[in-house]
């Protein structure tokens, strides 16, 4: 039996809304890595659908955030306005 390296992972351009949304939530603390990609999910899905609010979104995301809600909100829309997105 042989072992074969893995897939490389085609990482997104940085212009593109996944990446914009996955990085407005990288510096929010959680409890675990899976807290932030759900976080990162909900802010996507957020940017994509505009459904709601985005303290909605961040609170039907269900992250274990080690900070306040209405910080994480703070400093999602701060990063989503570095990137030109307003909120």
């Amino acid at each position: 039996m042989t072992t074969i390296s893995p897939s490389k992972v085609k990482e997104f351009d940085s212009s593109s809304l996944e990446k914009i949304a996955y990085n407005s939530v990288k510096t929010i603390p959680t409890r675990e890595p899976n807290d932030q990609y759900r976080l990162g999910y909900s802010i996507w899905l957020w940017l994509t659908e505009r459904k709601g609010t985005l303290e909605q979104a961040v609170k039907t995301a269900g992250a274990r955030m080690l900070i306040a809600e209405h910080d994480a909100v703070k400093i999602i829309k701060d990063e989503l306005a570095k990137a030109g997105i307003s909120s």
